[in-house]
């Protein structure tokens, strides 16, 4: 649902809370006393459907499903390295992009690394498809020895792995707490590549103080 479209649904549902409180304020004291009631329920409904138009809206991760590659459903279509800048999420303040739990994740562990004393920055995100046959040629493919994945290939190219910018402090921190957030580093030979693999953090897991 479109956010043009939520706020539609949000002004019509107002309209109607507002109707419904005009008719309420010419009956008896006994009426108005139940339709003070019946207005918390109108806007319990409200808050509730407001909460749930919301978490429709393009950008919110809820409900999000992978297909049988882990690969996220809702960006499949578009492919490897093509997605729409409109159709990823900006990592915290900065100016790299991932997909919306990717980002959300990662924003959530680089500010709890900063409460800790620790900084991550990063270098790069989401990878477009030219990208990536830019770095194979620059680089070399992974599975020659090389730094870069085959490009179509890429976790970048999904939005699904960022490439951190880590001191030794942060890289031991990283380490100790990524899996917390979803992040592991699935490139052995790169301390900075961290890929996100969804259901496999432990949201309820509290990090290290290291």
């Amino acid at each position: 649902m479109g956010i043009e479209g939520v706020n539609a649904r949000i002004a019509n549902i107002q309209s109607r809370i507002i109707a419904m409180q005009t008719q309420a304020a010419g009956r008896t004291a006994q009426q108005s006393q139940s339709s003070t009631t019946a207005g918390v329920a109108s806007g319990d409904d409200f808050a509730s459907y407001l909460s749930d138009a919301v978490s429709q809206a393009p950008g919110s991760s809820r409900g999000y499903t992978l297909n049988s590659n882990g690969i996220p459903t809702d960006l499949e279509a578009y492919g490897n390295g093509q997605i729409p800048a409109s159709a990823l999420e900006q990592v915290g303040n900065t100016r790299h992009k991932l997909w919306a739990p990717a980002a959300e994740a990662l924003t959530r562990m680089m500010s709890d690394a900063q409460r800790a004393g620790v900084h991550i920055g990063i270098t790069d995100s989401y990878r477009t498809y030219d990208e990536q046959v830019d770095l194979a040629r620059r680089k070399g493919l992974y599975s020659q020895g090389g730094l870069a994945a085959k490009p179509g290939t890429s976790e970048h190219g999904w939005g699904m792995a960022a490439d951190l910018d880590l001191d030794a402090k942060a890289l031991a921190w990283v380490r100790a707490n990524g899996a917390s957030y979803g992040f592991y580093n699935t490139a052995p030979r790169e301390s900075w590549h961290w890929g996100f693999k969804p259901g496999s953090s432990d949201a309820g897991q509290q990090f290290a103080m290291q």
